[in-house]
């Protein structure tokens, strides 16, 4: 795998390349070798065929993860350099959801990933991102360590890597890791990304960084204290108190207090809060995660209210083209409506179209009030719903429909939206909020912990699980 390759083994490997596309072999007889391009105008003309019916393309879908694991990924991921350990993510569980990854790959390839893996482990505790930063282990110091970190999110995805290979994580530093996190939490109970100089942490402070705290916790912590004497835990009633703080208004939850609830976010709330409810051993739940409590009924409202069928279709963007001058400011635009009477005002509002039967077929989830369905955000939406035990609430119809027949790829993968190229975040997640629905040929999946039922049962099978220590 180029993506998972040891950086001293060649230069080149240590970032990404630009290599012409791929082109498949049916589209090169209909266009020609240098009209790849055109591909996505085939996947828009077939996203219209509206009454055929919606099919997963597995064998698609697999030849597409493959090529990202075994050849080098196209130019634009060249800026996501630093998170290489989220692209192996990606890339590793979604043919682990397609229950291809041990026939399409041999023992040794798996071994070789295991081995990057751990070659990106820090040795204070933790994993850095990607090898990029590495300057080598007799070179490391007290005092430069900040300037090759462990990455929060970083280790939780290492850590789930593993297990997605078969790893037992008999070479992770459990015990340096578990006395770093706690190092990683403010003051207010959130976490940060990274510890920089004089141990200062670092990065952002949002529900993302809270999520993968708790969920490295979870992973590493089980249920047995044994070997754990004197690490410190960190403070889980502090997190608990800066998650419930970032409920906004509307039920949502938001990056921090006061912020705009946002899909993203609210997924990450409530799976730091299901990471730490698996291990409490309180009768009492956190009111989120509690059914009949308001906060809780707040959330799964705005939860089923962020399923739409407004879905961005392309041929709609030119129709809200400003056909007058261009307003530059507010004083401008106080300007352009004085002279307006209400009815006037009224009257040059646009008419917009109710649904009808036809566009209700399409139903995909928008991450805030007011806009365009996207593919990830079927799976934010739909598995925080799993994880409260609301998915029943949704159309599970309408979202196969619109991912199935709008935004998956002829020659494999999902886009973003409506005739969008594929990529590997958008390609998991839409496959993942299938796995969710009961989608044939996928694995069932663990809404939490983003990996299939198979990667969690090698979870409890670790001595800590197992309280074996």
């Amino acid at each position: 795998m180029l993506l998972l390759r040891q950086p001293h083994k060649t230069t080149s490997l240590n970032r990404t390349r630009e290599l012409p596309r791929y082109k498949p072999r049916v589209l090169d007889l209909l266009l020609g070798p240098d009209e790849f391009e055109s591909a996505n105008l085939i996947a828009r003309y077939l996203a219209k065929l509206t009454m055929s019916e919606a099919l997963f393309t597995k064998e698609r879908h697999i030849r597409y993860f493959l090529r990202c694991l075994k050849t080098f990924l196209p130019d634009l991921y060249t800026s996501n350099d630093s998170n290489r350990m989220l692209l192996a993510f990606f890339t590793l569980a979604g043919l682990d959801l397609l229950n291809v990854l041990e026939s399409k790959t041999t023992p040794e390839e798996r071994q070789g990933y295991i081995e990057w893996i751990y070659h990106c482990q820090v040795p204070s505790g933790g994993f850095r991102g990607f090898p990029g930063t590495d300057f080598g282990d007799e070179r490391r110091t007290r005092e430069n360590e900040a300037w090759d970190p462990a990455n929060v999110p970083s280790t939780f995805f290492a850590l789930v890597i593993l297990l997605i290979l078969g790893d037992d994580l008999s070479r992770v530093k459990r015990v340096e890791c578990l006395r770093w996190l706690p190092k990683m939490q403010r003051p207010d109970g959130s976490f940060g990304e990274v510890l920089g100089p004089g141990d200062n942490v670092e990065g952002g402070g949002d529900l993302r960084f809270c999520c993968f705290g708790a969920g490295t916790r979870y992973l590493l912590r089980g249920k047995s204290d044994a070997g754990l004497d004197g690490i410190e835990d960190i403070d889980v009633g502090k997190l608990v108190e800066f998650i419930e703080s970032c409920q906004a208004y509307d039920g949502g939850m938001a990056e921090g207090p006061f912020c705009e609830a946002h899909s993203g976010h609210t997924y990450c709330a409530i799976g730091a809060l299901t990471f730490l409810d698996r291990l409490s051993s309180s009768p009492k739940r956190v009111p989120l995660i509690s059914s009949g409590s308001e906060q809780h009924e707040s959330l799964v409202r705005w939860l089923v209210s962020r399923q739409t069928t407004e879905l961005g279709d392309e041929e709609d963007s030119d129709e809200d083209s400003d056909e007058g001058q261009e307003i530059d400011n507010a004083d401008d635009l106080t300007k352009a409506v004085a002279g307006l009477s209400l009815d006037e005002s009224i009257s040059k509002l646009p008419h917009v179209l109710g649904p009808s039967a036809e566009t209700l077929q399409w139903a995909g989830f928008n991450g805030r009030c007011n806009k365009y369905a996207d593919t990830c955000y079927s799976f934010w939406n739909t598995a925080t719903l799993d994880m409260l035990g609301k998915l029943p609430l949704v159309d599970a119809a309408g979202n196969r429909k619109y991912l199935l027949g709008k935004t998956q790829h002829l020659v494999g993968g999902f886009g973003k939206g409506v005739g969008e190229p594929p990529d590997l975040l958008h390609s998991y997640f839409g496959m993942v909020s299938l796995a969710f629905q009961g989608e044939q040929g996928l694995d069932r999946i663990d809404p939490a912990l983003c990996a299939t039922h198979r990667t969690v049962q090698r979870l409890y099978a670790l001595p800590w699980w197992q309280g074996t220590e």
